[in-house]
C-alpha cells in the first residue's frame, strides 16, 4: 500500500527525486512516507506539481515541509533561480523579491522555517562563454594541473566582477529578512564557474547577514564537483562554514555528475559526518532516474555511517 508508513528515518526527501513520475504534493508526500521519511523538502522540477492537498496528507501520515527551495514554485529554466536577486537589473531584483516572497509565504503556509537561496550567477557573457567551454572540458573528464588552474584564474574573475551583485544580493536578502523574520533564508552554492557564491563571498554575505538570521547550507554532491576542479575542498568548505550551517543536502558525486545516491560515487560521508550537527537539518537530493530501493540503499548507507 501507498499509504502504508515505512521504518521511520532521520532524514528529510527532497521532491526533486520524484521527477515527472508524480503530479501532485499529494502523491510524494504518501510515497515519502511509505519509504520511512516524515519531512520533504520542496525541490525544483521541470514542472511544478500542485501543491493542493498537502494538509490532508499531513493530518493523514504526519509528514510535514522541513524546507522550500527557491524556485520550486517556477518551471524550471536554464538560469538559476536565485540569480536575479542580485542581478544589475532593478526590475529583476524586484521580480526576484517577489518570487522569493511567495516562496517564504508558502512555507509559512506548510508550517516551514527555512527557505534555500541556491546558487547565483554572475551576469556577463564573456565569462560565460569561458565558463561553458571549461564546463564541457570538465564533463569530458579532463583534470589536469593547467585546467585547475584555469578554473581558479576564471573564478578570480568572477569574483573581482561580482561585487556589485554580491551587494544587490545582500540588499535583496536583507529585505526578506527583515520584512519576514520568522522563516529562516539560507544560503547554498552551486557547482557553477559563474556562481557569486563562492567560497569567499559566501564569507562575506554570511558576516552581512548572519545577525539577522541567515543561515548557510551546504551540498556534498556540488561542493565534490568544486573540489574536482581544482577549487576548494570539501573539507575546507566543511572547516569554514559547519559552525553556520542549518541544513545538508546529502547526495553523492562522480565524473561530473552530481546528485547520485550516497554511497554510489566519491563523497568521503565520514568526514562529513563529523562536521554535521544534531540539529543540522539532512536531506537527500537524489536525481529521479534513481528510484525506491536506490533511495532506501542510500538511507541505510547514511544510518551506517552514522548520520
Amino acid at each position: 500500500m501507498l499509504t502504508q508508513p515505512g521504518i521511520p528515518n532521520p532524514y528529510a526527501l527532497s521532491t526533486s527525486c520524484f521527477g515527472a513520475r508524480l503530479k501532485t504534493i499529494e502523491d510524494q508526500a504518501f510515497a515519502a512516507v511509505a519509504m520511512g521519511f516524515r519531512r520533504v523538502e520542496l525541490g525544483i522540477l521541470e514542472a511544478p506539481v500542485k501543491l493542493n492537498g498537502f494538509e490532508d496528507s499531513h493530518r493523514e501520515t504526519g509528514v510535514t515541509v522541513a524546507s522550500v527551495v527557491l524556485g520550486c514554485l517556477d518551471p524550471r529554466t536554464a538560469h538559476i533561480s536565485g540569480t536575479m536577486l542580485g542581478s544589475l537589473v532593478e526590475d529583476n531584483r524586484e521580480m526576484a523579491i517577489n518570487s522569493l516572497r511567495r516562496h517564504i509565504k508558502l512555507a509559512q503556509r506548510f508550517s516551514c522555517s527555512t527557505v534555500l537561496v541556491r546558487g547565483c550567477e554572475v551576469e556577463d557573457k564573456h565569462l560565460r562563454e569561458e565558463a561553458e567551454k571549461l564546463t564541457a572540458r570538465f564533463l569530458r573528464g579532463e583534470r589536469s594541473d593547467e585546467f585547475k588552474e584555469s578554473v581558479r584564474e576564471l573564478v578570480g574573475r568572477v569574483h573581482k566582477k561580482s561585487q556589485r551583485q554580491i551587494d544587490h544580493l545582500c540588499r535583496s536578502l536583507f529585505t526578506l529578512l527583515t520584512e519576514l523574520p520568522q522563516t529562516r533564508i539560507a544560503i547554498e552554492p552551486g557547482n557553477s564557474f559563474l556562481d557569486l557564491l563562492n567560497f569567499e563571498a559566501v564569507e562575506w554575505v554570511l558576516s552581512d547577514l548572519g545577525k539577522h538570521g541567515l543561515g548557510y547550507w551546504h551540498d556534498t554532491g556540488r561542493i565534490h564537483l568544486r573540489e574536482l576542479s581544482g577549487l576548494p575542498t570539501q573539507g575546507q568548505w566543511l572547516d569554514r562554514y559547519a559552525s553556520r550551517m542549518i541544513g545538508i543536502h546529502l547526495q553523492d558525486a562522480a565524473e561530473g555528475t552530481a546528485e547520485m545516491p550516497p554511497g554510489s560515487g566519491e563523497v568521503d560521508f565520514k568526514l562529513v559526518r563529523d562536521f554535521v550537527g544534531s540539529n543540522t537539518e539532512r536531506v537527500l537530493e537524489i536525481n529521479p532516474r534513481h528510484g525506491r530501493a536506490e533511495i532506501l540503499a542510500a538511507v541505510q548507507f547514511l544510518l551506517d555511517r552514522g548520520f
